[in-house]
């Protein structure tokens, strides 16, 4: 099955159980000044999710277009991307655990309405308890009965702290503990595992997370529990691009359909061989092509740094590969082919996205030589986190390219202290922002 496929596949299954199929938000969230991007399939539904009304009603499907950065220094191995769609279906108040596992486990292993996974090849974690809420014995006895049903043997189900089974958008809102499923991506473990398997195997990323059920019943403020909320809810969640590898026989996310084609230009096109930069390429100018596309545009602060960021890095990774200097917004209408019919806002506006590439990367080009020289000046010496925060700030030079350089002269990098003289300009910056604001008034 193509990506396309699954995705439609997944849509049809919930909306033939009652679900009302509903559009993905933008990537720039509508309501919530305090989160860059949206980061989970739940984010936009958070009002309904604490007891507001949806129009659609209390059952919703989607494929939500997601961004997450946090993990950026992982891009490059097998299944981390910054841009993913997060398919996910919602009860507000409505079915609870029981329907929402036998669901979750019948559209993975179904033939006819779902993708066909080999059941055998399943692994389960559930919530092992603590002080906030008890061990989820309940998620762990429908998943046994389950596989006792289906004739399932071995152990596979595993009991894991919140830090791997408790989900929360942040420190206020809903939130619960969860039950995630895991696919053996090699074929090798159908009799079961022990635990200390199963974790070698997470680590190894011969099994990888295909879903996951979060069973929303408790409130969080200022980062504690605090009570329940009023009706249960269920947050369900499947990264595509994880899925499409399992079900496409691939061991990372750069060999589904979702990269081929542009893994297949870059290599055309690279004088040198690398797979992390070439991954990082492609991860970080889709990303950028779906944020461009919802109207961010490269700047200094919040939402447009971040953009800056994964253009620039997409740079520097290109020029490691020997690309062309012009090669990457070629890359545009590729990622566009790959979504159309899905998200078509990629497709009309390439014009737009393509000249917003074009412009960044050459303004990178212009201030790289500069921050070079500048570079070579400080670089005598340790790196103080002024002079990073200098480079940074004045020269354009990405924090990553900092390091690098800095390893291939022996020297270090006080990465504490540029992060402390960033928050501070952060700090002056919000200030300024504020008295500006009441100048106003």
């Amino acid at each position: 099955m193509t990506s396309n496929e699954i995705r439609k596949r997944f849509l049809d299954f919930f909306e033939k159980r009652g679900h009302v199929i509903i559009p993905s938000a933008s990537l720039v969230p509508e309501n919530d000044s305090g989160v860059l991007f949206n980061t989970a399939g739940m984010q936009p539904l958070i009002p309904y999710l604490l007891g507001k009304e949806h129009p659609a009603g209390r059952r919703l499907v989607n494929s939500q277009k997601c961004v997450r950065t946090q993990d950026i220094e992982k891009v490059g191995d097998n299944t981390h991307d910054t841009f993913f769609e997060m398919l996910g279906n919602w009860s507000l108040g409505d079915y609870f655990k029981k329907e929402a596992i036998e669901w979750s486990y019948e559209f993975l292993t179904s033939k006819e309405e779902g993708l066909g996974l080999d059941p055998n090849r399943l692994f389960i974690t559930c919530f092992e308890g603590d002080e906030n809420a008890p061990r989820d014995t309940e998620s762990a006895d429908i998943w046994r009965e389950i596989f006792q049903k289906n004739n399932i043997k071995g152990e596979r189900i595993y009991f894991r702290p919140a830090d791997k089974n408790w989900w929360s958008v942040g420190d206020d809102g809903p939130c619960g503990p969860d039950t995630e499923m895991f696919y053996d991506l090699i074929g090798d473990k159908t009799a079961g595992m022990i635990l200390d398997q199963y974790l070698k195997a997470d680590d190894d990323q011969t099994i990888v997370e295909v879903w996951n059920d979060v069973f929303m019943e408790y409130i969080k403020k200022d980062g504690k529990i605090i009570g329940k909320l009023e009706k249960k809810n269920v947050d369900t969640g499947a990264g595509l691009e994880r899925v499409v590898m399992a079900i496409q026989n691939k061991t990372n996310i750069f060999d589904t359909d979702l990269f081929e084609s542009l893994i297949s230009q870059i290599k055309k096109n690279a004088k040198i061989s690398d797979s992390v930069s070439e991954r990082i390429v492609s991860d970080h100018i889709r990303t950028s092509v779906f944020m461009i596309a919802d109207g961010v545009v490269p700047s200094n602060t919040e939402r447009g740094y971040i953009l800056r960021r994964l253009l620039r890095r997409a740079v520097r990774h290109a020029d490691i590969l020997g690309l062309p200097k012009d090669f990457l917004p070629a890359l545009v209408p590729l990622i566009a082919n790959v979504y159309k019919g899905v998200y078509e806002e990629i497709s009309s506006q390439q014009v737009k996205i393509i000249d917003e590439t074009k412009k960044e990367f050459d303004k990178f080009q212009r201030t790289l030589a500069d921050g070079l020289k500048q570079f070579e000046k400080v670089a005598i010496k340790d790196i103080s986190g002024q002079d990073a925060f200098l480079l940074v700030t004045t020269y354009g030079f990405p924090i990553e390219m900092i390091e690098e350089l800095a390893k291939q002269k022996n020297i270090s990098v006080d990465t504490a202290g540029f992060k402390e003289e960033m928050q501070k300009h952060k700090n002056l910056s919000r200030s300024g922002a504020e008295q500006k604001f009441k100048g106003k008034l």
